[in-house]
């Protein structure tokens, strides 16, 4: 363990259901303006909310609730087919304020402690790289976090996640409105694990979904829209799940 554990017990936590695996691993910021407050609203059991861990700017691991505990941290949502992702899951909350207060970018310490932590997590769960996601990954009609500047890839090549090596070249252009090429980009987010519908135009709903794919595998462009970067990068991230 390279880094810094010390507890700090949430009251804000139940049993998983009998028989359920751990088998995901959720990413948060804070969206907070300090760690400290949000480490008292992880453990104040009037708010009701918490998770396993909170990795603090300077790198400090707060455990929160034991890995064996259901922590309150995913609320509504959904990844491959799954729902109640509470049950399955380990969640980690990452000291930042978040869009609504500046979005700084996360600490190079933050990043690799957080790295560390996941590393650790996985020693002990057997969680595929498909399955650790992003708050927003799961509840894109809901949240951001943890957002564009949290480094997705760093993590993948350091064996945390998965992130595609090549993006191929599938020679298109602009955005894409036609309603085949559409029903693909739809397909293609299913095989990863967003709940979308199978057929529709570029609707707000799916622009959501689009948006959280770019906060992981694309964050140079968040626009929601499905362009050829999007388009390119969506199909190299659902052949690894594929494959998967």
């Amino acid at each position: 363990m390279n880094f810094d554990l010390r507890d700090a017990p949430s009251p804000n936590h139940d049993a998983r259901p009998d028989g359920t695996m751990i088998d995901a691993l959720v990413i948060h910021y804070t969206g907070m303006t300090s760690a400290r407050d949000a480490l008292a609203r992880l453990r104040d059991p009037e708010a009701r909310v918490s998770s396993h861990y909170l990795v603090d700017l300077d790198g400090i691991v707060w455990r929160l609730v034991p890995e064996n505990r259901r922590a309150w941290h995913a609320g509504a949502s959904f990844w491959r087919g799954r729902t109640r992702l509470n049950d399955r899951s380990i969640g980690i909350e990452i000291a930042n304020p978040g869009h609504s207060h500046g979005y700084p970018d996360f600490p190079v310490l933050q990043m690799a402690v957080v790295c560390d932590l996941c590393l650790d997590i996985l020693s002990r769960h057997a969680i595929a790289p498909r399955d650790i996601v992003g708050h927003s990954d799961i509840s894109p009609d809901r949240k951001d976090d943890p957002g564009e500047k949290f480094d997705w890839r760093g993590l993948a090549e350091a064996g945390v996640g998965l992130w595609p090596q090549t993006t191929p070249d599938l020679g298109i252009a602009g955005i894409m409105r036609d309603a085949t090429v559409l029903r693909d980009v739809r397909a293609a987010l299913a095989v990863i694990g967003y709940r979308v519908a199978p057929e529709g135009a570029l609707d707000p709903a799916l622009s959501q979904v689009l948006r959280a794919f770019q906060r992981h595998w694309r964050p140079e462009s968040v626009n929601g829209q499905a362009d050829a970067g999007t388009i390119a990068r969506l199909v190299a991230v659902a052949r690894l799940c594929g494959a998967g």
